[in-house]
């Protein structure tokens, strides 16, 4: 679901800072009503923040892709979408203890609202994929938005290395906390 009064693409700080607020109250008002919660952005905006206000597990679909990555890979490489999210990239893989297996974090310098467009971001994946296999030595990538998620099995079959999406592996662990 897209909540209400944030903004429409997330991809600057200021975004995320609006965003978090929203995530956070949307899980305390819901979390009667689902088992285990996943933040379908990749800054994962309010993630700590709804992870202290309910008992429920929340899942953010960054630090998911991340830990995924590491069980596939020894060294993952992010395809992200714009230049200005690489420092909070950075920073939130330093702070999970991962940077030593960041083989890069390059982006498609394309917005969200762009990645609709298959003719433009195709080669562009491709391109950015190459660069963080080839030239970063990257053995798995992640892709850094949700709006990517289509692209996924095209971008494995072209690189022929794992390419993993995060909301997929958000949900696969959200399923696993809860039949646990």
């Amino acid at each position: 679901m897209t909540l209400a009064g944030g903004p429409p693409a997330i991809e600057s700080d200021d975004d995320v800072a609006a965003a978090a607020f929203l995530v956070q109250s949307y899980v305390a008002e819901n979390q009667q009503q689902a088992d285990a919660f996943v933040i379908a952005c990749f800054s994962d905006p309010g993630l700590a923040r709804a992870r202290a206000a309910v008992s429920r597990p929340v899942f953010g679909m960054a630090e998911s892709g991340y830990l995924t990555a590491l069980a596939r890979g020894a060294r993952f490489g992010v395809v992200s979408i714009l230049a200005a999210s690489l420092p909070r990239h950075r920073s939130y893989i330093r702070a999970l203890g991962i940077e030593s297996r960041l083989a890069g974090d390059l982006p498609l310098d394309l917005g969200v609202l762009a990645l609709s467009d298959p003719g433009t971001v195709a080669p562009r994946l491709r391109e950015v994929g190459e660069a963080l296999v080839g030239g970063h030595g990257a053995d798995v990538l992640v892709l850094g938005c949700a709006g990517l998620a289509g692209y996924r099995a095209g971008l494995e079959d072209a690189l022929g290395v794992p390419v993993v999406e995060p909301v997929q592996a958000a949900v696969a662990m959200a399923l696993g906390a809860v039949m646990c």
